[in-house]
């Protein structure tokens, strides 16, 4: 029997949260793959499913574990937190299965004669990814509404993307005026990187820019505030903190960020 592999996005985390697609490919699913921490999330989903962990940064070892079990017959689903397919596994699982391409298979003629041929083991068609509410929309969400407008996520993270080319990007997006969205802005072993990318900005911002900081958005621990680009570097940053600054029209009312969309809501 063939193999099928779910590539689900969990959202933040929160059952309330889960889509009804992910919700029923995971009960559909034989194994659960995921990052340790995810897998947590979902534990009162996962029931007595076959569960395979694994820790931080081991995420090629995850994919190749899944791809192997369904291609002994085994739905799987590889769990991403967010959306899978923003900074998450959807991307590894198809270069992984793509790089495997065929697999050799004998085949009896009617005339006895065994000839090698190639047939599809398990291929890209055999892979479905089912979309999750990602870090910026939930972070967005408890903000107000500061995406409304051309936005650009970037990660800071230098592990697989070289630290010069993430300060181009940074710079691009804050010359063109886009709102940004900052993923991954700090972690123990990295802690300068997002004061560059915000000295990088305010080249190109007021120094009362508006600015989110969401840790934990939409989990248990979730802490949501309000600052400018000037002071942002003065709050509690790590790598479960979502960061949204906004463009040169975003303004903040009652406590949230909103940034114009552009409609024309003059009172005549």
């Amino acid at each position: 029997m063939k193999g099928k592999i779910f590539v689900v996005g969990i959202g933040p985390g929160n059952a309330e949260h889960l889509t009804q697609r992910a919700r029923t490919a995971l009960y559909e699913a034989d194994v659960i793959v995921g990052y340790k921490t995810y897998i947590n999330l979902i534990k009162c989903i996962a029931g007595g499913k076959e569960i395979v962990s694994t820790g931080m940064t081991q995420e090629v070892d995850r994919c190749k574990a899944a791809i192997e079990l369904a291609e002994k017959g085994k739905k799987v689903a590889v769990i991403s937190s967010g959306d899978a397919g923003i900074y998450g596994m959807a991307g590894l699982i198809y270069e992984l299965v793509a790089s495997k391409g065929t697999v050799p298979d004998l085949r009896t003629e009617q005339s006895g004669v065994v000839e090698s041929g190639l047939s599809p083991f398990l291929t890209v068609h055999d892979i479905e990814v089912i979309p999750g509410v990602s870090a910026l929309n939930a972070a967005a969400a408890v903000l107000g509404a500061p995406l409304m407008h051309d936005f650009a996520a970037i990660s800071l993270s230098d592990l697989l993307t070289p630290w010069d080319l993430i300060q181009k990007r940074v710079e691009a997006a804050a010359m063109a005026d886009f709102v940004i969205c900052i993923y991954n802005p700090k972690s123990s072993g990295r802690v300068e990187q997002i004061g560059v990318a915000r000295d990088i900005i305010s080249r190109h911002r007021k120094a009362d820019t508006p600015v989110g900081i969401v840790k934990n958005a939409m989990r248990d621990g979730q802490k949501v505030l309000i600052t400018t680009l000037a002071d942002m570097l003065n709050h509690d940053i790590d790598m479960l903190t979502t960061i949204i600054i906004g463009n040169s029209t975003t303004y903040v009312v009652d406590g949230l960020m909103v940034t114009p969309r552009g409609y024309n809501i003059s009172q005549e």
